[in-house]
């Protein structure tokens, strides 16, 4: 039996985009089996599976001004570029109650993907409770390098999942999620630059196998493109993407951009509505 998926793209800021579509294919009460997302998208991921439309983008706007949602003063006195307290416990729990009982509920189950500093390879964890200490699974997963403390979790030392797998559909599809709808945040010409890696290679130089995954990450986001191109032409993917550049830097606070990010993404769904209705006849 098929199983629908969807996977999420991450991108920090940018990802605001995905937070809009998801907002969109949140009406359309999809039957989905399983949802992953990567860093920032699996933090937008979380909200849609909770079924809280608008959360997103509600808290973005409510906070995105506050150093603590994410700010180099925050980084300099913590390590970490975000508040983890704020962003992880108090949002998530009073500010802007996450809705876990529908989490839990959910006949979708919910993955992030987390880069394993040891192994150098993506890590793909079944998330149950976000009430839990598997919080720590969403921290890590959007956890950048270099502006963010290593995450410990069940033996693992963790960090941001697109490190390894910034689109890990085929991982998706490996554990049975045959059919997916896939949410990028980048238009298909994009291309990984040289992400530093003569940075990386001292600041994480304990963890060699991480960084030489680190610096294969721009053949890696090729290859998995093409894949997704063949995949698409043959019907197992529907994918929702911006046509162009999206002209948001990962770590913008401009409010007016985070607005016109949001709302792209809602355009694009709108857009792609009726071709989505018509691929899920197809199975």
């Amino acid at each position: 039996m098929e199983k629908l998926g969807l996977v999420v793209e991450g991108g920090g800021v940018r990802a605001i985009y995905a937070a809009g579509i998801l907002d969109v294919l949140h009406d359309l009460h999809l039957p989905l089996d399983g949802v992953i997302g990567v860093s920032a998208g699996a933090i937008h991921a979380c909200s849609f599976v909770a079924g809280q439309q608008g959360r997103s983008i509600r808290y973005y706007r409510k906070y995105a001004h506050d150093e603590r949602f994410f700010s180099f003063k925050t980084w300099l006195k913590t390590g970490n570029i975000v508040d983890t307290k704020f962003c992880y416990h108090d949002i998530h729990r009073t500010l802007d109650p996450f809705d876990n009982d529908a989490f839990m509920a959910s006949r979708a189950k919910f993955y992030v993907t987390c880069s394993n500093l040891e192994t150098g390879k993506a890590e793909h964890l079944h998330v149950t409770d976000m009430f839990s200490d598997q919080i720590d699974l969403l921290r890590a997963s959007a956890s950048l390098p270099y502006f963010s403390r290593i995450v410990e979790y069940g033996g693992m030392k963790l960090l941001d999942g697109g490190c390894t797998d910034p689109i890990p559909v085929k991982a998706f599809e490996s554990m049975g999620y045959t059919k997916n709808i896939l949410v990028l945040t980048q238009p298909r010409e994009h291309r990984k630059k040289d992400r530093d890696s003569m940075f990386v290679r001292w600041l994480y130089r304990q963890y060699p196998k991480f960084c030489e995954a680190f610096e294969n990450c721009p053949p890696t986001y090729e290859e998995t493109l093409n894949y997704i191109d063949e995949q698409e032409r043959q019907g197992n993917l529907f994918v929702i993407r911006p046509q162009s550049r999206i002209n948001i830097s990962r770590l913008t606070r401009d409010p007016k951009k985070i607005e016109y990010g949001y709302e792209l993404g809602r355009q694009a769904a709108l857009q792609r509505l009726e071709d989505l209705k018509a691929w899920l006849k197809t199975f």
